[in-house]
């Protein structure tokens, strides 16, 4: 038994390891955004002096660490989904959430445990460098981490709720006998309160 086989029989389900993940290039990919806009963010004078350069490039970091996350690893990751409506008559927004249904996706502990760190993670740095561009006196990022922080908050508290949302239609399922209409009925109930 080599060395790489060892290792991964050794490690426990939900370390944090990617090798044990059930879907590693999405996980890799979210990581990879979400590091990469702090990256270049923190070390990108070291680059190039433009200023600009650097706010265009963490915006679409951002930009595609928000939708990336928003449509596919979430989905794929923990099985949830958010998006926003807007009621063409009334003009009111409100969330939707998704989940996948109870049995039919294992979410893995690995994924999981990267997801929700990842997820919580990232806007506590952006307050931290906030605090730092404010004591530094370097006002003219504040505008790009006010951004990192929108965009990441959202992300954070969508899926948040969504989580929520899960587990109480799957509480309410299980308690009406899921995979009939009453289990169906509680579900999407419980699933308007989070709306």
């Amino acid at each position: 038994m080599d060395l790489e086989q060892q290792a991964l029989t050794t490690t426990s389900p939900g370390s944090l390891s990617w090798r044990l993940s059930s879907h590693p290039i999405t996980l890799l990919t979210f990581l990879g955004f979400r590091i990469s806009s702090l990256l270049v963010y923190l070390f990108g004078m070291l680059f190039t002096d433009s200023l600009v350069m650097i706010f265009i490039i963490t915006i679409l970091l951002l930009a595609a660490d928000f939708y990336y996350l928003k449509n596919i690893a979430g989905r794929r990751l923990v099985g949830l989904r958010w998006w926003n409506e807007v009621d063409p008559a009334t003009g009111d927004s409100h969330w939707v959430f998704e989940s996948s249904e109870p049995g039919t996706k294992v979410v893995n502990a690995t994924d999981s445990r990267f997801f929700w760190l990842a997820i919580y993670a990232q806007p506590m740095l952006w307050v931290l460098l906030a605090v730092v561009a404010l004591l530094s006196l370097k006002f003219i990022w504040l505008p790009l981490v006010v951004i990192a922080l929108v965009l990441t908050i959202t992300n954070s508290l969508a899926f948040s709720r969504c989580d929520k949302f899960s587990q109480a239609s799957n509480l309410a399922g299980s308690a009406l006998g899921s995979g009939n209409l009453a289990g169906s009925i509680a579900s999407n109930m419980v699933g308007r309160f989070f709306r």
